[in-house]
């Protein structure tokens, strides 16, 4: 009763394009859902996120859910979750992409979730981890251990938005780190992140695993900035 109460006052507004949300709408409203660009890497084996690293980093499975595009409601949805405090976002795209992956036996083989870390001042001035929410929901949904210790951030870097395209293809590998035990060695860990643009936060963050003798990597994104 109090919650039907709070948005007849306090109406809530979808994450992309903040029209009012209907009573059965969560987060994002139903046409944005039409709306939002999908990818469907998962359908097709030779994707662009594998496509991305190849050279790079040795992938055994890479998605990403959306397309992002500039001024698009895939940029709309993940400034708001960064920066303006919409946690809950993070959590809804976890739950839409599991729907797809659930049944993908590349996911049957991973081992552990394994998120882009924060660096202790970026978590002290966000207050959170944006693809928290997103990593927890995979985990919950596909029954996959999140594992938010083992890779570590070790330096205090500006944010991809303030950077040209240009500093972001820097691949700086002792930016990340991890600590891990002999129960890690030969696991497969899925790396999570928010938008791929180079790709560079994500090959730092896998050569740091790669440290772990035996280990797979796979990535698993909510967005890929496309052209």
């Amino acid at each position: 009763m109090w919650n039907h109460l709070l948005n007849l006052f306090f109406p809530k507004s979808c994450a992309g394009c903040h029209s009012f949300l209907l009573r059965d709408e969560k987060v994002i409203c139903t046409q944005c859902r039409h709306e939002i660009p999908l990818t469907n890497h998962h359908k097709i084996e030779e994707n662009e996120v594998i496509q991305k690293f190849y050279g790079r980093i040795p992938l055994e499975f890479g998605a990403s859910l959306f397309y992002f595009h500039k001024k698009g409601i895939v940029q709309e949805m993940i400034h708001k979750l960064k920066y303006k405090g919409h946690e809950e976002i993070s959590e809804t795209i976890g739950n839409w992409y599991a729907e797809e992956l659930k049944d993908l036996k590349q996911m049957a083989a991973i081992d552990y979730i394994i998120p882009v870390p924060l660096h202790k001042k970026r978590l002290r001035e966000r207050g959170y981890n944006q693809i928290e929410g997103f990593g927890k929901a995979l985990s919950a949904n596909l029954n996959i251990p999140y594992e938010s210790q083992l890779l570590y951030r070790k330096l205090y870097t500006k944010t991809q938005t303030k950077k040209n395209l240009l500093g972001r293809t820097d691949v700086i590998d002792n930016v990340f780190d991890i600590s891990f035990s002999e129960e890690h060695h030969g696991k497969h860990f899925l790396v999570i992140d928010d938008v791929i643009t180079t790709g560079s936060t994500l090959e730092s963050c896998s050569r740091a695993l790669l440290k772990i003798p035996d280990a797979k990597i796979s990535v698993v994104c909510m967005a890929m900035s496309h052209s």
